[in-house]
């Protein structure tokens, strides 16, 4: 009786983990990423103030380590990110985003203000809007 009962439960248990594997793995944004050029209101930023930064990403948390670790959860579908600060500098608070990948590279127009997506990757006129390219690492 005992083993009628635990062959499904084992069962149950190999399809979800492999479930959860799957849709882990099938994430394009999951990893480590170092950015490649950084950009702000239209101006670029020098690459030294940014060769220490890194952003992990795994399924909806995310990591963005530069002076300082900030945490949260991101929320992204159809190119567009909801990005919620839970530990840091930036708790509680709440950006918008669009991104896109292109050669290799994970491209990402942030609007800072948080109150609308950006229309496009530029930054220029766009006091709020920073943009990076990010490279996997």
């Amino acid at each position: 009786m005992r083993s009628l009962i635990f062959a499904p439960l084992f069962i149950f248990c190999l399809v979800c983990g492999y479930t959860s594997k799957v849709n882990a793995q099938s994430n394009k944004l999951n990893g480590s990423w170092k950015p490649e050029r950084e950009e702000i209101g239209g101006s670029a930023l020098p690459p030294a103030s940014f060769e220490k930064q890194k952003l992990i990403i795994i399924d909806s948390n995310y990591t963005f380590t530069a002076e300082s670790v900030d945490k949260g959860i991101a929320i992204y579908k159809d190119g567009r990110m909801d990005i919620y600060g839970k530990d840091g500098v930036n708790k509680g608070k709440h950006f918008t985003a669009i991104y896109k990948f292109e050669n290799e590279l994970l491209l990402i127009c942030y609007n800072l203000s948080g109150d609308k997506y950006p229309e496009s990757f530029e930054t220029k006129g766009q006091p709020a809007y920073f943009f990076v390219t990010f490279k996997k690492e």
